[in-house]
């Protein structure tokens, strides 16, 4: 019996498949499932750089014993009917976008860590007979430990197959004019609906500094994201501000901190602030619990008086049309896409 995996040739017409990949989820809010997922994300190399065998007993002898109950209860939190919410907005994303390129083209959604797994879904997808593939990781911004380990789970799946599909590979789209757009325009129906604040927070995820000094790009997207936005919306600098959320254990993580900012901006005169998160494609543990959540929390003890939050774009209009208009660049020359080579293109701003 043969050791790859080999797929029959298939009569199915859609032979361009797009896989939009997000980080994961639990399969449920309880200390079992979180557990494993924990053990399965934090055990990835890309996302903790210590050495293995230091970094195991950390992970096994106090951090699964520890966190998997607390974050279950912020899960619970933010609980769906349907699930979790990134789980249920990553599929509401993936669907609204396969109706929007019709039976031509196969659209699914897979996650770095749980499930649905990135190499079942491949392999689901195989046996349709794929020919060529483009994965879409849903982080705006790169980063070795999103962006790259996801690509790291493809190159896994990859060698089990006999025959691998022509691949391509979106690796960020921070600077995509139609996200920059879609943004903008979140945030302006925002103060049109529930009012201005006086400062606009971004909080993105944070990473280890360590990272950034060993060559990852992460804090300059960022930053030009952030940059970006706010001569979208012509606000002045001290009017739009940038920090991280996050962090986890002792070493600096990119700084400001968000959880600082929130305690400190009260003290500085500031009694209505905007949050928004950026870096995430949806909402999530991140940003509903974290910072819709705590965050206003934080933010009200200090002596602010009015905190909102931003919801990410999620499978609004805006962000359906940004996602397609990527999708269509990268996909330039191939057969299914309905383009040819160096039309159709969504600028850089």
């Amino acid at each position: 019996m043969s050791r790859f995996l080999a797929f029959p040739e298939s009569p199915d017409p859609r032979r361009l498949a797009i896989l939009l990949v997000n980080l994961g989820t639990p399969d449920a809010p309880d200390s079992r499932s979180v557990r494993r997922y924990l053990a399965e994300f934090l055990w990835d190399p890309r996302i903790v750089e210590q050495p293995r065998w230091l970094w195991w007993l950390v992970l096994n002898g106090v951090i699964l014993r520890i966190r998997p109950a607390r974050s279950a209860r912020a899960y619970a939190k933010v609980w769906t009917a349907d699930g979790s919410p990134l789980e249920v907005q990553t599929r509401s994303l993936a669907s609204r976008l396969q109706a929007t390129f019709g039976e031509g083209v196969t659209i699914r959604h897979a996650m770095r860590y749980g499930s649905p797994s990135i190499a079942n879904t491949l392999e689901e997808l195989g046996r349709a007979g794929m020919q060529r593939l483009l994965v879409v990781p849903l982080f705006p911004q790169y980063s070795a430990t999103t962006t790259a380990s996801v690509l790291d789970a493809v190159g896994v799946a990859f060698r089990r197959w006999r025959r691998t599909p022509e691949l391509r590979f979106v690796s960020d789209y921070h600077g995509e004019s139609r996200h920059i757009e879609a943004l903008a325009r979140s945030v302006e129906r925002h103060w049109q609906e529930h009012g201005r604040g006086e400062r606009l927070l971004l909080s993105f995820h944070g990473i280890p500094e360590r990272y950034i000094r060993n060559g990852d790009p992460y804090r300059e997207q960022c930053e030009a994201t952030t940059a970006q936005l706010r001569r979208r919306l012509g606000m002045a600098e001290h009017e739009l501000l940038l920090s991280f959320q996050s962090r986890l254990g002792r070493e600096p993580w990119l700084q400001p901190y968000t959880d600082q900012t929130l305690a400190g901006l009260p003290a500085l005169g500031v009694r209505s602030l905007d949050v928004m998160c950026p870096g995430f494609a949806v909402d999530c543990l991140e940003t509903l619990e974290e910072i819709a959540m705590e965050g206003r929390e934080t933010f009200l003890e200090a002596g602010g008086e009015a905190f909102r939050y931003i919801p990410c774009l999620n499978d609004n209009d805006d962000q359906v049309a940004s996602i397609e208009a990527l999708i269509r660049r990268h996909c330039q020359g191939w057969p299914e896409s309905g383009l040819p080579a160096g039309a159709g293109a969504s600028p850089r701003a």
